[in-house]
């Protein structure tokens, strides 16, 4: 049982809160450790507040879980776990993720808050309507990138911001065009699907992935030539990173189109190619600006 109850809270799914940590890594804030300390609890409180969500969204899709050939076997779907335990569990993370947001900032209990009730929307129908589906995905991203900047008085870049947000829409777009492939070749007719991706279709979502990345790519490539970037880092060179970037993307693409990608987080942890690419980009990103 404390298994399954682990598995409820998918503590996998954590690696997406690194999003919080973005704009600790584009600023300059020098020895301040106190600021630094506050983005750890800040980005432990969105572990605990999207674990939160998850256990609240298993109960609400537990029925159209049980038709999925994959997700039936999810704790409430399988009856592993009762609604009661999944419940209280949500419970005890939100409550525990928010007392975690106020130890850093108020900004930050106001923007867990709305990630929670974003969430919640989502889950109760907003997932249903194509395109605007994958921009509540993206906004949850953007709220993370935000608990980490603003939530804890670090100004971010535009050049940054903008470059987050075409990501996370780029991620959401390879999710519902992965979820299409996954439909299309489980041979169960379209059960447990997504209604959303009866109105998507492949070609129109590999144009929507194609222009986020390529959105991604110029936005990234302006940023780290930006004359405000260039001040701020005292380096010309982070546009030496860009081709981490690229091999990133494309290796993404790469494995959406070989099943891969309906789950973010299990795609990069399951993919070397992935881990060493993200390793090397931070760690020369690192080298570069510190």
């Amino acid at each position: 049982m404390p298994l399954e109850l682990l598995r409820l809270l998918r503590p996998h799914q954590w690696v997406k809160n690194g999003f919080v940590f973005v704009g600790l890594l584009f600023s300059d804030v020098g020895d301040d450790w106190k600021l630094r300390g506050s983005v750890l609890v800040a980005a432990a409180g969105f572990c605990l507040m999207s674990s939160c969500v998850y256990a609240l969204n298993d109960v609400l899709d537990r029925e159209a879980d049980r038709a999925h050939p994959l997700k039936r076997k999810r704790p409430l779907a399988s009856g592993t776990v009762s609604m009661g335990q999944a419940y209280a569990l949500a419970l005890v993370c939100g409550t525990a993720g928010l007392a975690l947001g106020a130890a850093a900032s108020a900004i930050v209990v106001a923007i867990l808050l709305a990630y929670l009730a974003l969430n919640l929307a989502y889950s109760a129908g907003l997932k249903n309507i194509a395109i605007l589906d994958v921009f509540i995905i993206a906004a949850g991203f953007m709220l993370r990138i935000f608990a980490g900047t603003w939530g804890v008085n670090i100004v971010p870049s535009y050049w940054l911001l903008l470059c987050g947000l075409l990501l996370t829409v780029f991620l959401g777009f390879a999710k519902r065009r992965a979820e299409l492939m996954a439909s299309d070749g489980n041979g169960s007719d379209g059960a447990g699907q997504r209604a959303v991706l009866y109105d998507y279709s492949p070609a129109l979502l590999d144009t929507m992935m194609a222009i986020s990345a390529a959105g991604v790519i110029v936005s990234y490539s302006l940023y780290s030539v930006s004359p405000d970037t260039i001040a701020l880092h005292r380096t010309d060179k982070l546009i030496y990173t860009l081709p981490f970037v690229l091999y990133g993307l494309f290796r993404y693409i790469f494995l959406v189109h070989r099943r891969g990608g309906e789950d973010p987080a299990w795609t990069l942890l399951g993919d070397a190619h992935m881990l060493v690419v993200v390793a090397l980009w931070l760690g020369v990103t690192l080298w570069l600006i510190r």
